[in-house]
C-alpha cells in the first residue's frame, strides 16, 4: 500500500472514531490507541509533505447533540499538539526559545474533564457552554451553576469568556457511590454525563468541581503573561489547581513534568498530563497558530491508564461477606506500567449495562494503582459468548441469593473462601493487627485445626501450632503471642475487624467517635447512625442490621469472653474552641502526622471531613496542598498552618 492509500485509510479510520467519541460518547478505542493512528498519520504527513482535504489533522471537535440549545462561541477554540516522549518536548523547547532564548514557560495540570467555556458580563454569570466542534458547543448554564466552585459573581465588570474543565473529585465520586443505587464508574465520565444531564437537579447531585486555566476573550483589559492570566482568575474567585509554576529551561521544564507524574495517582482529581505554554503573551503572536493548535503551547501526556484488550473469561470470587463479584480474564495487556490480566466486573447488572461478552474487545482502566476494571465493550467479537450469570457458590455450591443487583452465599459458616476472607480481614493492620496471620496461614487453619470464626483464634495454643506443617517453635510461639498482643484494640478498629458491610476504617472511626461505646453502637436508632457525617442510608442500614444479626451479636459475645479488651476513644471536650467546627486537612503537616492532627481535632470536639463544602469551618493546610487548598480559596474558608491550629486548641 503506497502512502497516500495508507493516510487514506488511516483518516476513515480515525474519521469514524472522533464520531463514536464526539458525538455519541460510545468511544471503540482507548485514548492511547488512538494517538497511536492519529500520530501515524501525522508522520506520513509530515514524511510525504502532504495533508489530505479530510484529514482529521485539520479539525477540532465533533458535531453537537440537539438535546441542548446551540451556542456559538467567541472565537475558535483549538486543541493542543502533544508530544510523545522527553525528547520531542525538549526540540519543541529548543524550537521555541530560537524565538527569542529568554523566554519562560509555565507549566500546568492537564485536566482530565469536560471543556467548559463560561460567560460573565458586569460580574455576573452568563453562560455556559460545552466545546462542541470548536465554534459551537451546547449551552449547560443551568446545569453548570449548580456547580458551587463556579462564582456566580465575580469583581471584573467587562465581558469575560474564561475556559476550564467541569470535573468530579475522587472523594465526591466516593462518596456519591456510597449511597447510589447504580455506582459511577469513573470520574471523568460521571462528569461529562452530569453536565450533559437535561436536568440539573440530577447534576447537582454529583458535587462537581470546575478548574479555571485560561481566558478565552475579555473586554477592557490585557495581559502580559500566562502568569498574570492565571492570578486574575484566582483573584476573581475561580479555583485553578493547586499546581502551576514558571521555569526557564528544558531541564526544568521535564523535572516538573516528573514531578507532576509521580504524585498524579495521589491527586483528589483526574490529570492525563502537563501544560507547558509560553510564558509572555507578546511572544505567541509571533509563533503563531496552526488550523489547529496554538504553537506556544503543547500537551506532554502521561502514560495511557485506559487500553483496550480481549476478554478470555469470567471467573466469580467470593469476598469475606458472601458478596460474588465477576472478575474478567483478560488478554495480558501493558497498562500504566504494569500487566494487566485480570479486572473486575463489579455484578451482572454491569454486565448487562456495559453489554460485554466473552471473546469481544473491551476497555479497561488502572486507576491509582488499584485493581483494573472493565469499563465497557470496545468492539464485539465476531464468535462472542454471552457472559451468564451463576446460580450456585463457586467456592461451597450453596444456592445463591440476589440481594438487587449483587449476588451472596448465604451459607456464612460452611463456604471457605468467606471464611478465610473473614479472618484474613480480621488480622489486618487497620483491624487486630495480628502479625503473621497470612492468607496463607488462614488456609492453614481452616484446614487443620478447624478454624471457621475469628473468636475461634482466641481458642488456640502454641502446643496447637507446633502440629502444623512448616511451623516451628519459633513460628508457633509468634503467632501465638500475636494473637494474644491483639487481645487489647481501639474500638473504631474493632468495628472495623468483624467486618460490617461497606464500613471502611474511617467510617468505623466516625461511629466509634459518634458513640463513644461498643454497647452505645449497639443499642443505636438507625435515624442516629444516618445522622452522622459522610453516612448515608445504605451504611446506616448495614450498621444497624449487623447488630440486630443474632450470629453477629454471639461472635462479639464469644470475642469479649476470650478476652478482648475494647478502648473507647477518649473524651471529647465539647467546651474547647474547635468544638462543633468542621475541619478539611490538605498537605504534609511539619510535625503532626495526619492521624495525630484527627485525633487532636476529634478530642476537642470538632469533626473532620474528607471534602471541602460551603460547611466546612477550618482547613488545616500543610506543604503541597491538593486540589481542596483552591477550592476553600474560592469559598473563603479560613486557613490554619500547624503553628496556628495548636494555637487555637490552647
Amino acid at each position: 500500500m503506497d502512502k497516500i492509500a495508507q493516510m487514506k485509510k488511516l483518516i476513515e479510520q480515525i474519521n469514524i472514531h472522533n464520531h463514536n467519541y464526539y458525538d455519541l460518547d460510545a468511544p471503540t478505542i482507548s485514548d492511547a490507541e488512538y494517538d497511536k493512528l492519529y500520530y501515524t498519520l501525522v508522520d506520513l504527513e509530515k514524511e510525504t509533505g502532504t495533508t489530505l482535504p479530510s484529514s482529521p489533522t485539520l479539525r477540532v471537535g465533533g458535531a453537537v447533540l440537539d438535546a441542548f440549545a446551540k451556542k456559538e462561541h467567541p472565537k475558535k477554540l483549538y486543541s493542543l499538539n502533544k508530544v510523545r516522549d522527553e525528547d520531542d518536548l525538549r526540540s519543541w523547547i529548543r524550537d521555541m526559545q530560537s524565538f527569542n532564548p529568554d523566554m519562560t514557560f509555565t507549566v500546568e495540570y492537564k485536566f482530565d474533564g469536560l471543556h467548559l467555556v463560561i460567560e460573565y458580563n458586569d460580574g455576573k454569570f452568563v453562560s455556559a457552554t460545552t466545546r462542541g466542534n470548536g465554534f459551537v458547543g451546547e449551552d449547560v448554564s443551568q446545569q453548570v451553576k449548580t456547580i458551587r466552585s463556579v462564582p456566580l459573581e465575580i469583581d471584573f465588570k467587562g465581558h469575560l469568556f474564561v475556559e476550564g474543565e467541569g470535573m468530579m473529585t475522587n472523594h465526591a465520586l466516593k462518596i456519591y457511590n456510597r449511597n447510589a443505587e447504580e455506582k459511577l464508574k469513573n470520574a471523568r465520565n460521571a462528569a461529562a454525563g452530569a453536565i450533559r444531564n437535561l436536568d440539573p437537579k440530577e447534576t447537582a447531585k454529583r458535587n462537581l468541581d470546575f478548574f479555571c486555566y485560561a481566558v478565552l476573550q475579555i473586554e477592557g483589559k490585557t495581559f502580559n503573561s500566562q502568569q498574570e492570566i492565571h492570578e486574575f482568575l484566582q483573584k476573581n474567585g475561580f479555583a485553578i489547581g493547586d499546581y502551576f509554576k514558571v521555569v526557564k529551561t528544558a531541564d526544568e521544564v521535564i523535572e516538573q513534568i516528573r514531578w507532576i507524574d509521580s504524585r498524579k495517582s495521589s491527586l483528589d482529581i483526574l490529570i492525563d498530563g502537563a501544560v507547558v505554554s509560553i510564558n509572555e503573551i507578546r511572544y505567541r503572536d509571533d509563533i503563531g497558530w496552526t488550523t489547529k493548535f496554538p504553537k506556544w503551547a503543547i500537551a506532554y501526556k502521561f502514560v495511557a491508564q485506559e487500553i483496550s484488550t480481549t476478554l478470555l473469561d469470567v471467573v466469580w470470587q467470593v469476598g469475606r461477606t458472601g458478596k460474588v463479584t465477576p472478575i474478567a480474564v483478560l488478554e495480558p495487556v501493558e497498562l500504566a506500567g504494569a500487566t494487566v490480566q485480570k479486572a473486575t466486573l463489579n455484578n451482572y447488572d454491569d454486565i448487562l449495562r456495559k453489554n460485554v461478552s466473552i471473546g469481544s474487545r473491551v476497555f479497561v482502566r488502572r486507576s491509582n494503582e488499584v485493581i483494573p476494571e472493565v469499563l465497557g465493550l470496545a468492539e464485539r467479537g465476531e464468535n462472542a459468548k454471552e457472559i451468564e450469570e451463576i446460580k450456585t457458590c463457586p467456592s461451597c455450591g450453596s444456592a445463591l441469593v440476589k440481594k438487587g443487583p449483587l449476588l451472596y452465599c448465604p451459607n456464612q459458616n460452611g463456604c471457605f473462601e468467606q471464611i478465610e476472607g473473614r479472618l484474613t480481614h480480621f488480622a489486618s493492620r487497620d483491624a487486630f493487627n495480628i502479625e503473621g496471620m497470612s492468607e496463607k496461614t488462614a488456609t492453614v487453619l481452616i484446614q487443620m485445626l478447624n478454624v471457621k470464626n475469628p473468636s475461634d483464634l482466641y481458642s488456640l495454643s502454641h502446643e496447637d501450632f507446633l502440629t502444623l506443617d512448616k511451623f516451628k517453635d519459633k513460628k508457633a510461639g509468634n503467632l501465638a503471642k500475636s494473637i494474644e498482643k491483639s487481645k487489647s484494640i481501639d474500638l473504631h478498629k474493632f468495628l472495623y475487624a468483624i467486618g460490617i458491610s461497606e464500613v471502611g476504617i474511617k467510617t468505623a472511626r466516625d461511629i466509634a467517635n459518634r458513640f463513644g461505646s461498643l454497647e452505645n453502637i449497639m443499642h443505636a436508632k438507625y435515624s442516629e447512625i444516618e445522622n452522622i457525617t459522610d453516612i448515608g442510608p445504605i451504611i446506616a442500614k448495614n450498621v444497624y442490621d449487623f447488630f440486630k444479626n443474632e450470629e453477629n451479636i454471639a461472635e462479639i459475645n464469644k470475642l469479649l469472653t476470650a478476652g478482648v479488651k475494647i478502648k473507647n476513644p477518649a473524651k471529647r471536650d465539647f467546651t474547647s474552641p474547635i468544638a462543633g467546627k468542621k475541619f478539611v486537612l490538605t498537605g504534609t503537616l511539619p510535625t503532626l502526622s495526619r492521624a495525630e492532627a484527627t485525633e487532636l481535632i476529634l478530642a476537642g470536639g470538632g469533626e473532620v471531613a474528607g471534602s471541602v463544602s460551603a460547611k466546612t469551618d477550618y482547613i488545616l493546610l500543610g506543604e503541597n496542598p491538593g486540589s481542596k487548598f483552591e477550592k476553600a480559596k474560592s469559598l473563603g474558608i479560613k486557613m490554619l498552618s500547624e503553628d496556628e491550629f495548636k494555637k487555637l486548641l490552647s
